[in-house]
């Protein structure tokens, strides 16, 4: 025969997840999917993250300044200006003056720099793409709005978005 506890006994206490360490540990989870990701396209490609991204920015909109390019990748102006000193001295992209405004610096694609793009692995990889693609549309709809939420509040308000 076993005892049973008396039904006067008190509950043991529930622990209260925190919100916010919650989203940390997610958050930490995510950063490690990131760097993970990053060193494989490194590997594969020779170029980090930012380097495609600023590239895909590039394809993307055409000969383009560094502001809008800032704003497209969205990074800041000076580390837009560093990733650019880097793809050109590997043959990626080009800079130029404006004919119009000797001021103003334009940058496009490379013959080279269209072949590393068409190369390179999507940035996210192909089993996150596979279950994104699975998931219904609202639940993509309300998964993009939390992260723009969450990198809201993260953001420094100080900084200099361009």
């Amino acid at each position: 025969m076993t005892a049973e506890a008396p039904s006067d006994a008190p509950e043991p206490p529930r622990h209260e997840i925190d919100p916010a360490q919650a989203m940390l540990g997610s958050m930490r989870r995510i950063a490690q999917a990131i760097d993970i990701r990053s060193r494989e396209i490194s590997r594969q490609t020779g170029l980090t993250i930012p380097q495609l991204l600023v590239l895909q920015a590039i394809r993307s909109l055409g000969q383009v300044t560094t502001q809008a390019l800032s704003r497209e990748a969205s990074m800041s102006a000076a580390t837009v200006v560093a990733v650019m000193d880097k793809l050109e001295a590997r043959g990626l992209i080009e800079r130029y003056r404006s004919a119009t405004d000797r001021r103003v610096v334009h940058a496009r694609l490379t013959d080279v720099g269209h072949s590393a793009l068409a190369q390179a692995p999507g940035l996210l990889g192909q089993r996150f793409r596979d279950r994104l693609a699975a998931l219904p549309e609202e639940d993509k709809r309300r998964l993009a709005e939390a992260l723009r939420t969450v990198a809201g509040l993260m953001a420094d308000p100080d900084a200099s978005q361009a």
